[in-house]
């Protein structure tokens, strides 16, 4: 069910955002050298590796870390980066990860492949088998504003209460804080 209900929402996002879409890739191309998406090693269900796609937000010369890590990460961020980060509108490609089964629309976030830290809490809580999502719990409990170890808290709490009521949940409160922009550090 969950599945059909991924490919079914993410085929309508594709149709009804093809237009954001459009105009975020000429954006990214007209301010900035390089890709228009940028494309990151990502850790998925069962700690398999995937390629997750985001419109490029940073230069291309940015070393490949979390973005909580680096000293100063807006200094990297492209002309239009910033915008497309605090829109949310850089994870509009990741529909496309969603319709190969490689996300879904709500899961924890994917982690970087080189967050140890986060892979390790995960694979203990037994979370680590939860296909990643564009949007999660921890997404709307903190964002960008909670630690690691919280937010695999809160990943545990959603593998043992996902249902179909709690994703629509999710989305509509994902939905609410992209148009309030909370709980946006970067």
């Amino acid at each position: 069910m969950k599945r059909l209900f991924d490919i079914t929402v993410s085929f309508l996002a594709l149709v009804i955002f093809a237009p954001a879409f459009l105009i975020c890739a000429i954006a990214v191309r007209l301010t900035s050298r390089g890709p228009i998406f940028f494309v990151s090693d990502r850790i998925g269900a069962h700690n398999s590796h995937f390629k997750m796609l985001k419109f490029r937000t940073m230069r291309t010369d940015t070393p490949q870390v979390a973005t909580h890590l680096m000293k100063d990460p807006k200094t990297f961020l492209t002309p239009i980066g910033d915008f497309l980060r605090k829109s949310s509108l850089d994870e509009l490609p990741q529909l496309i990860n969603v319709i190969k089964g490689e996300m879904s629309i709500v899961g924890p976030r994917p982690a970087l492949f080189n967050q140890d830290d986060q892979i390790a809490l995960r694979t203990e809580s037994g979370a680590h088998v939860l296909t990643p999502g564009i949007t999660g719990w921890a997404q709307i409990n903190g964002r960008d504003d909670i630690a690691i170890t919280k937010k695999v808290e809160l990943d545990t709490w959603y593998l043992n209460n996902q249902s179909l009521s709690l994703d629509l949940k999710i989305i509509g409160l994902t939905a609410w804080k992209v148009i309030f922009r909370r709980d946006v550090s970067h």
